[in-house]
């Protein structure tokens, strides 16, 4: 970290020096430092992260193919944001979202902490954490992690933070939801997780006097998701519609789950699917069910062919089968929630998307074909020596430290810790049990974690004060 802020030149560190997030200037000029440093993984790639998924999303974006499975929002994101000319617009437009919401939430958090602490906590972040891997991807999964600090600024902060800052944190949280299916429905989570609480704390019997959550500008978040999703379907298909994919997703981890296929042999043949056809050769995995080309789900038609009989085989299975459910539900949650190892298959990918790559990005595919990931030179065993362990120690350093915050009665420092690790619990159902666990959906978000923490504890005369006054102190 100490060498990130060294590399600064000497006249911008004097000016630095003091500079606070709380201030305009400061504010300002981290947001200004802190995008090239998100994209510092793929600078050193030599062309933007890409993941298999990358190339549904250029077909359809700037190839107009409507594909059920991929977010036509993300998609279009693509073809207007400059795609077709060059993908290095696109995660400079990702990271320049993800630097203002880091900033204002460090703004809001701990306001006095100074521009040069707050570089080195986002150099911690980028050495020890995910979080320039997604940026730097061509994928909406830097999204998510976006849309939580959202959802918590525009709750709790709202007011303080201005009518302008508000608007950009509504229109990069609504964007970021709508960008993918499970970030919105984590979003819708969180909203109920604070409509919850707002309501317990409204009946509570306390002196103590929690911060009371805005509910109506992270409805306005999701409802602007909403709104996104609704119009970008119909752009394509003329039809109104939030998405229609969920349903195969949910029959994979059902089949790989192995409920599928003891509810064929329990049923079958006088259920009538036609999926009993099938019953003796199905994949063994989701991704295999989802993607491979021998998957009898090509030959039953698809997202759109299977959808009526996944929707049914999911309805029978729950109601014969609920306490194995909701077992596995627990189980791949759990999964999930401790699945969290950096680079997922950014692997040399050429040659499943070359052909796309060639067709739509043009000039582009030079040096798409020569950066370090389509050699194979990323080697991420190493990364994640440092990746995971300190994902598992700050999973453990939020729940201690909220912990402490509840029992000093430092209410808006516990409203926060107890927000991040909602959304990682909450992120982990939705990925582990509605579709099946992968690392980069963890990923994605662990390092909102290390993240709370050190803005938790960044100003240590607060915290001393926090300590001194343990028991008594009041919000």
């Amino acid at each position: 970290m100490i060498a990130a802020i060294s590399i600064l030149p000497a006249r911008l560190r004097r000016a630095s020096v003091g500079l606070k997030l709380g201030n305009i200037a400061g504010e300002c000029t981290a947001i200004v430092l802190i995008m090239p440093m998100l994209l510092l993984v793929a600078f050193w790639n030599g062309f933007p992260l890409i993941y298999y998924d990358t190339g549904a999303y250029i077909l359809e974006g700037l190839g107009r193919h409507f594909l059920v499975e991929r977010s036509p929002v993300y998609s279009l994101f693509l073809r207007f944001g400059g795609a077709g000319h060059s993908l290095w617009i696109i995660v400079a437009i990702q990271a320049v979202a993800t630097a203002f919401v880091l900033v204002e939430c460090a703004r809001c958090v701990a306001p006095r902490l100074g521009l040069i602490s707050f570089l080195a906590l986002c150099a911690g972040l980028i050495v020890a954490s995910g979080l320039p891997w997604y940026v730097g991807e061509v994928e909406p999964d830097c999204f998510a992690a976006i849309v939580v600090l959202a959802v918590y600024l525009l709750a709790f902060h709202a007011e303080s933070s201005g009518f302008l800052r508000a608007g950009i944190l509504l229109v990069i949280g609504g964007f970021g939801a709508a960008a993918h299916a499970s970030h919105l429905l984590l979003a819708v989570g969180l909203w109920v997780a604070l409509a919850v609480y707002r309501a317990i704390e409204g009946f509570a019997k306390s002196s103590d006097e929690w911060p009371k959550p805005d509910l109506a500008k992270p409805a306005v978040l999701i409802a602007i998701a909403v709104s996104l999703m609704v119009s970008s379907n119909f752009y394509f298909t003329r039809q109104v519609f939030v998405s229609r994919a969920g349903p195969a997703f949910l029959f994979a981890r059902l089949l790989q789950d192995g409920i599928v296929t003891r509810l064929l042999d329990d049923t079958c043949p006088r259920s009538d699917y036609r999926l009993c056809a099938y019953k003796d050769i199905l994949p063994p995995t989701a991704n295999a069910w989802l993607w491979a080309p021998y998957s009898p789900f090509f030959k039953l038609g698809g997202f759109s062919g299977t959808r009526a009989e996944s929707e049914r085989i999911i309805r029978e299975s729950f109601e014969r089968y609920p306490v194995l459910n909701a077992s596995l539900v627990f189980i791949d949650a759990g999964r999930q929630f401790t699945s969290f190892r950096t680079g997922d298959q950014v692997e040399p990918q050429q040659w499943a998307l070359r052909s796309t790559f060639g067709q739509y990005l043009g000039p582009q595919i030079g040096d798409y074909l020569s950066a370090r990931q389509q050699k194979g030179k990323i080697a991420f065993q190493p990364i994640n020596l440092i990746h995971v362990p300190i994902g598992y120690f700050s999973l453990l350093a939020v729940a201690a430290l909220l912990g402490f915050t509840v029992w000093c009665r430092d209410h808006r420092s516990a409203a926060f810790l107890t927000l991040i690790m909602l959304a990682l619990m909450t992120n982990a159902v939705i990925c582990g049990a509605l579709s099946n666990p992968h690392d980069r959906y963890q990923s994605r978000l662990i390092w909102l974690a290390l993240f709370a923490v050190v803005l938790t504890v960044a100003q240590p005369a607060d915290l001393r004060y926090r300590v001194k006054n343990a028991g008594t102190l009041q919000t």
